[in-house]
């Protein structure tokens, strides 16, 4: 399978989406198809191919009320409902046709009216069954997913409309266009259980609430529609492409079917031969869709069209040259065929580019009115140039001439609209986004004047166009755009600097353009330095000047300079270079701290596997960032000595040191697989979280669906016990325990639901996941009631999805009254858990502590949970979850200041905040006027120092023990300053506070002043 997925450009996570979705696109393809050779060949045979120009010209009037009430259906119904019914209309109409059409044939009526109220049916089926599914296949596909899967679904289908045609003439041998219809019919609900399954389990989960910001845009209706074509030139050309394209498809498709009508009088043989002709030219469109990608990519889409043009203009010239005579037959349907395809597969997704050069809030109203003005007017256009021949009695010979004047007139239009659309694109550049850009960008390539009005834009006075100016340029890769890149070195704007550096092609640079970019490399700004080093290592062709200016960065004053010169000169590939290097990353990771960060990541990038043990020592660094870089480093070079460093400190790590470990494992690969495992039984939540996300990245899914589902089923079943621990607790008395053990139930319940998020996503879509795990905890009642009927239903593992809705529900349950016997067993099972603050709590309770367990008798050293019962009840820290609180408890400091100790001293900077736990602290300052007076007393629960040791400044105050001696929690400033960046709230609280703090304190010292 993996094999498969490789060949057709898919990844493992596209694997169960793309074999519930590519048989629907076949057989859906088939039937389709199926559809449409027999309505056509029943209309032709038994009603006229001379009255094909009065059914489209009904179509055309039809499809306003078609899109209208398609609207209204989708303006009333949810998006899945909307998709059910849609599918539902579609078999029910394809249903009773076949009924009507067995009825007929079996009372051997022939009722003619039937015919075209069958072709225009029938031919909405099978236009919305298309719409239908790219609708599908689009809403469930993020945009790089799409990318990978779109063509798997556009080649099944086109191998769907082959084998039709390849079964229409085998079903024609024995049977007749009746039994082809009904054959379609029957194959529409064959794959109707499969249509369902794919719309609830990815469709209805994504539905169930748009997350995104809606942006109001401004809606173009068909009038404005006009205006803007009749001002604008461009978008004229574009609706008349839009237009004569089918229309002349159209009459191209009457010149075959009449003709093909005159050489197969017999239905059967006709139905057979058209089921010929559908083969070829689906095989024919399955060969195109191998090249189309590479040919669009090559020529751009409006030289796409020009040759488009052309192949009309050559199909109509072989009507008009053979149509009088034997060869006729084979001209116009190879004509036939070519056209089909080019419109159908080309030039749509062709001139759709053409919406790109349209303002983002526009784009999308002008593409749709424009779309269905030109549908009508294309199909009118075509039924008028089939009337002449069919009302008027024009000889084949006129209607190829007219078919050849008017492939003529699209060839000009192409052929002018290309100039036109460059000229648009190149005026529209300096607003368009930068996903426009890397779209647009092949056309403009390929289009001098456009690269031309390119490299105008570098001197634009906007800084916005000259970075879209240095972008294309950058793309292009012009040696020659070098001495306007250097120009653009200085300057003013950093930004600009960075992006012309990184724009140059500088594999033929001279002495003299390095020399100008190594001037960088005393820039004040270090990411400009940085910029300048990697410009001087692509270079190659001046090696040893290179190795000059390089080697000096080696000793820069900030270390991303010097890991990125560490990289540059690795890459100039000599033994001196790398000789140098050795000597600064070993000195380097000897000290650690923040400069090691920036070269674990270099090291890590050049794969220098020799370094492991000295990064192996720097897990163990006092600075944090050390740390993390070094897990990342070592995840990256594969290091399997890691392993066993990591899994015993995982439920102690803060958010950022466990999110690398768990990248770390999954970089490992299959070595990580196994002592995961292992570690899952018993493992504390945070543990066990991090362990699942990993072994769901690494297992395949009939694994995760073994062990690891078990795993979690056991994990959601202990959660349900641990949900009555806080009941537990307040019949021992211990009401402040018993909200701790609450607190931490919901954290071990997100922490278990972060892991099972994980697996779910790999066994099914990751969108859906992600909308579901909003909506369980929605503050919306429907939204949340919604996203729960949805895991009930069994979304991923009907077993875990089930588990989890119970879990989600106990919050809401009422339970029963607990007696002080069954408190006692469930604390005792504590004891026993997996989790160490419940053990903990337990503990406390059972050994049956009396008083405040914030303070402690004299001389005793809190615990992690006393400081944390403590830090709870602290302004400051009231908010924080019991994870959040242990990380602080874990960093704070217990000390006792004597009697009169000073613990802050104004004017003087101090490295750490404190919180009194017992006792009094005294706060005095100095006046504008010199007076000198007490601001005020601090007592238990009240934290001085803050603003001091966040950001160093001296202190505005002294602070000294009064009345006796004071404990004191002490937090360091860098601690704090971590925790505040992992864990925002921590710092909303402190902010919070010192608010209040400033407010007392302006209101102290007007009273000094006073």
């Amino acid at each position: 399978m993996n094999g498969i997925l490789r060949a057709v450009g898919a990844r493992p996570e596209d694997q169960r989406k793309l074999l519930l979705m590519a048989p629907v696109f076949f057989i859906c393809g088939i039937a389709e198809m199926l559809n449409y050779n027999s309505f056509m060949t029943l209309f032709n045979q038994r009603f006229g191919s001379e009255f094909l120009p009065y059914v489209y010209a009904a179509e055309a009037f039809i499809l306003p009320l078609e899109a209208w009430l398609l609207s209204w259906l989708a303006s009333r119904l949810p998006k899945p409902k909307l998709m059910r019914v849609m599918y539902a209309m579609m078999v029910g109409i394809v249903g009773v046709n076949a009924a009507i059409l067995i009825t007929l044939e079996g009372l051997g009526m022939d009722a003619r009216w039937f015919y075209p109220v069958l072709f225009i049916a029938s031919s909405f089926v099978v236009r919305q069954q298309t719409l239908l599914l790219w609708s599908l296949a689009i809403d469930l596909c993020s945009t790089q997913q799409a990318k990978r899967l779109m063509p798997v679904f556009v080649g099944s289908a086109t191998l769907g409309g082959a084998t039709a045609g390849l079964l229409a003439q085998l079903i024609s041998l024995a049977f007749g266009p009746v039994v082809i219809y009904t054959v379609g019919g029957l194959l529409l609900l064959l794959v109707w259980r499969r249509y369902r399954k794919v719309i609830s389990d990815f469709l209805v989960p994504i539905s169930l609430r748009m997350e995104a910001a809606s942006v109001e845009e401004e809606t173009i209706g068909a009038g404005a529609v006009f205006k803007h074509a009749l001002r604008s030139p461009f978008l004229l050309m574009v609706i008349l492409l839009m237009t004569m394209m089918p229309a002349l498809y159209f009459l191209m498709e009457y010149e075959f079917l009449s003709i093909a009508r005159l050489s197969y009088v017999n239905e059967q043989a006709f139905s057979q031969f058209f089921g010929m002709i559908t083969m070829i030219l689906f095989v024919l469109a399955f060969l195109l869709q191998l090249v189309s990608g590479r040919l669009m990519e090559k020529l751009g889409a409006s030289q796409m069209l020009t040759i488009i043009a052309g192949v009309y203009v050559l199909s109509f010239a072989g009507a008009v040259i053979f149509g009088g005579g034997a060869a006729a037959m084979p001209v116009i349907s190879l004509g036939y065929m070519l056209l089909y395809l080019l419109l159908y597969y080309s030039a749509e997704p062709s001139y759709q580019l053409f919406f790109k050069t349209l303002p983002l809030a526009q784009r999308d109203s002008y593409r749709f009115a424009a779309q269905g003005i030109a549908a009508s007017a294309g199909i009118l256009l075509g039924a008028g140039m089939q009337f002449l021949h069919a009302g008027l009695g024009l000889s084949w010979q006129l209607l190829s001439v007219i078919g050849l004047a008017g492939s003529a007139l699209l060839l000009v239009l192409a052929w002018y609209g290309r100039k036109l659309y460059m000229h648009e694109l190149v005026r529209s550049v300096s607003s368009m986004s930068a996903a426009d850009i890397a779209d647009s960008f092949d056309e403009i390539s390929m289009n001098p004047a456009a690269m031309e009005e390119a490299r105008r834009l570098l001197d634009h006075p906007s800084d916005t166009a000259r970075e879209i100016g240095i972008q294309l340029i950058g793309r292009l890769h012009d040696p020659k755009d070098l001495p306007l890149l250097l120009r653009l070195l200085e300057d003013g704007n950093d930004r600009i600097r960075i992006a012309a550096i990184r724009a140059m092609s500088l594999a033929g640079a001279d002495l003299p353009a390095m020399a100008q970019i190594a001037k960088l490399l005393e820039d004040p700004d270090d990411a400009l330095r940085t910029e300048g080093v990697r410009a001087i290592a692509r270079m190659k062709q001046l090696k040893e000047q290179a190795f000059f200016f390089l080697r000096q960065k080696l000793l820069d004053r900030h270390p991303s300079v010097v890991a990125e010169a560490v990289k540059a000169m690795y890459s100039l590939g000599k033994e001196q270079s790398y000789e140098a290097c050795r000597e600064v990353i070993d000195r380097i990771l000897e000290e650690g701290g923040e400069a090691s960060v920036y070269m674990c990541g270099a090291i890590a990038d050049l794969e220098l596997t020799a370094f492991i043990p000295a990064i192996i020592k720097l897990t163990e660094d006092p600075h944090p960032a050390a740390r993390v870089s070094a897990i990342r480093a070592l995840g990256k070079l594969r290091s399997e000595d890691l392993i066993p460093l990591l899994l015993p400190k995982l439920s102690r790590m803060d958010e950022e040191m466990l999110s690398a470990s768990t990248i770390a494992f999954v970089d490992i690969g299959q070595p990580s697989v196994k002592p995961l495992l292992a570690s899952l039984p018993d493992a504390p939540a945070k543990h066990w979280s991090s362990a699942v996300m990993a072994l769901s990245e690494l297992l395949g899914e009939e694994d995760m669906r073994g062990g690891l589902t078990q795993e979690a089923l056991g994990r959601l079943s202990e959660l349900g016990k641990a949900a009555d621990y806080g009941a537990a607790l307040r019949v021992c008395g211990k009401e402040k325990l018993a909200s701790l053990a609450d607190m931490r139930w919901h954290e071990v319940r997100l922490l278990v639901f972060k892991g099972i998020w994980a697996m779910l996503a790999k066994l099914t879509d990751e969108r859906a996941v992600e909308v579901i795990r909003t909506g369980v905890t929605h503050a919306e009642e429907e939204y949340r009631s919604n996203a729960l009927e949805v895991l009930s239903e069994g979304f991923g593992d009907r077993r875990i999805s089930q588990a989890m809705v119970i879990s989600l529900e106990l919050e809401t349950m009422a339970r029963p009254k607990m007696e002080r016997d069954e408190a006692m067993t469930l604390l005792e099972a504590a004891l026993h858990g997996s989790d160490d603050w419940w053990r903990e709590m337990a503990n406390e309770a059972l050994a049956e502590r009396k008083g405040d367990m914030a303070v402690t008798n004299e001389g005793q050293i809190m615990n992690r949970l006393n400081k944390v019962v403590f830090l709870k009840q602290v302004p400051y820290f009231s908010d924080l979850s019991l994870e959040e609180l242990g990380l602080i408890a874990g960093v704070a400091e217990e000390e006792t200041i004597s009697d009169e100790d000073i613990l802050l001293k104004r004017g003087e900077p101090q490295s750490a905040m404190y919180v009194i736990v017992e006792g009094n602290i005294e706060l005095t300052s100095v006046s504008a006027a010199g007076w000198e007076g007490t601001i005020g007393v601090l007592g238990p629960g009240d934290v001085c120092g803050v603003t001091s040791a966040l950001d160093g400044s001296p202190s505005t105050v002294t602070a000294q023990s009064l009345l006796g001696d004071a404990r004191v929690l002490k937090l360091s400033g860098d601690d704090v300053s971590r925790l505040v960046r992992l864990y925002p709230e921590i710092g909303i609280g402190l902010l919070r506070a010192s608010f209040a703090r400033i407010r007392l304190l302006e209101e102290m010292m007007m009273r000094i002043d006073s």
